[in-house]
């Protein structure tokens, strides 16, 4: 018996109208080398006879590569093919009497577009639920939209898997994460496909991320080899704050608590390669970027991000190191505004940073006010303006759709200080990774970098790192007795 959860990761139901270069016996062994995890065969206007010697022609397809084969509506047909289940709509027969007749040995699928409609169909023996249409189609006039919200509603309801069908594309699937659906189920975003194989690597890839319990976050940053920031400092935090890290290096670092000694960048290519690596196959729900040194490297960055219609981008724009080290050409802020900022959900300049973006002097609140405002509206995304530099007492202000908010923080007697920047927007990241809010991510984030440099580390002999994991004392901590 198949794992019906696992099968429903990329569904694909058939439509000739897609066919011409192909046949679709040919299409649906292209769809399953790519990664297809069920075949529904949709007829909806073939006669019977013709009908079942298609099915008989793809169950062995279907067969070959184990991969269950569904008929859509027709139990005669499903039945004398030998097919290993049957998928009916509302307007079908009732679900009820469709179990009676194929007994437990084949799979049922039902549609449904209510959580009434969901608990009914599991009631009556559904293995399975397609639930749709999530999106806008042309293809599924039948069925009217499911809202997210429906559409997570109804999984909580049952206990058989959900799979989400209708206008889904690779563009989107990734708007489907945290609705708790075990998969997607498409059919023009396969079948129209010029390159089928090729196209379900990539949906299978992106399927498989999505529905994904584990939350995920990407630092796009430089490595700095005393572990105090960067990268290192990202990987601490996000992991500390309960997501899976991921990176993608944009330069190497020799540096320690007493300043930066070289940098070497990595390659436009090499950075590319590291960022398809990571998108296409653990889709990250949150991406912080640091450390950006060169034009030509925020430009792949920007590329990519567009590329994979990336979501929760927190932008760190890191210029000068705690120490004083100037970290950016001056070219690549230009490119850092007009490339990367209009695609950041979530921009976190530090005083001096923010000057530098607005090209105004900041002296006072009121000044973080103007230049707050002045650089969300300027690049259409949220601003969080971290205070100190003896502007106030560690009070940073969030501007967003045209609403601030001062989050209050006591200034905390701690010298050491090197990667407070990078641990704050991880820290961020790595809560709206987890469904946060804006708002409600900058404040669990003060309250970690709070923790951290109340914890007073004292490593290394200038301004030393903040200690990541001040809140881990389990048994794996401890030392030797």
């Amino acid at each position: 018996m198949f794992d019906i959860k696992k099968a429903m990761c990329l569904y694909a139901v058939t439509d000739r109208a897609w066919t011409g270069r192909q046949t679709l016996i040919e299409q649906v062994e292209d769809a399953i080398k790519g990664g297809v995890t069920c075949v529904q065969l949709r007829e909806k206007d073939m006669p019977d006879d013709e009908f079942l010697k298609e099915a008989l022609e793809i169950k062995e397809i279907c067969k070959k590569y184990s991969v269950p084969f569904i008929i859509n509506d027709n139990v005669e047909v499903a039945v004398k093919s030998g097919a290993d289940g049957i998928h009916v709509g509302q307007s079908d027969m009732q679900a009820q009497n469709v179990r009676e007749l194929i007994g437990d040995k084949m799979i049922l699928g039902v549609s449904a577009q209510t959580v009434e409609q969901a608990i009914e169909a599991e009631k009556a023996g559904a293995d399975y639920l397609g639930v749709g249409a999530v999106f806008h189609t042309d293809t599924k006039t039948d069925a009217d939209d499911v809202n997210h919200d429906t559409l997570r509603e109804i999984c909580d309801a049952v206990n058989i898997p959900v799979v989400a069908i209708g206008g889904i594309k690779k563009d989107n699937i990734m708007e489907l994460r945290g609705t708790d659906i075990d998969g997607v189920a498409l059919v023009s975003a396969i079948f129209a496909a010029e390159d089928i194989e090729k196209e379900c690597k990539e949906l299978y890839s992106l399927s498989k991320a999505m529905i994904n319990r584990t939350k995920t976050a990407l630092t796009i940053a430089g490595s700095d080899s005393s572990g105090g920031a960067g990268i290192q400092a990202d990987i601490k935090t996000m992991t500390a704050n309960g997501v899976y890290a991921m990176s993608a290096i944009t330069a190497l670092t020799s540096q320690n608590t007493m300043g930066v000694k070289g940098i070497f960048e990595v390659t436009p290519e090499f950075l590319k390669e590291q960022l398809d690596c990571v998108f296409s196959d653990i889709f990250p729900d949150a991406v912080k970027i640091g450390m950006v040194a060169s034009d030509e490297l925020i430009k792949v960055i920007a590329d990519r991000l567009k590329f994979y219609n990336a979501k929760n981008i927190i932008v760190d724009p890191v210029m000068v190191a705690t120490s004083g080290s100037r970290l950016i050409e001056n070219d690549a802020i230009t490119t850092l505004k007009n490339e990367l900022l209009p695609l950041a959900t979530l921009v976190t300049p530090n005083i001096p940073e923010a000057e530098v973006l607005s090209g105004m002097k900041i002296t006072s609140k009121t000044d973080m006010l103007s230049v707050a405002e002045k650089i969300s509206k300027e690049y259409g995304c949220a601003v969080l303006l971290k205070g100190g530099h003896s502007i106030n007492d560690a009070n940073d202000l969030l501007y967003s759709d045209g609403r601030y908010e001062w989050f209050c923080g006591k200034r905390i007697n701690n010298p050491n200080t090197h990667g407070t920047g990078c641990t704050l927007s991880s820290a961020i990241a790595s809560n709206m990774a987890k469904g946060f809010t804006l708002e409600k991510s900058v404040e669990r984030a003060k309250d970690y970098i709070s923790g951290a440099l109340s914890d007073r580390m004292n490593l290394g002999q200038g301004s030393g790192p903040l200690n990541h994991a001040f809140d881990i004392k389990g048994e794996f901590s401890k030392g030797v007795n």
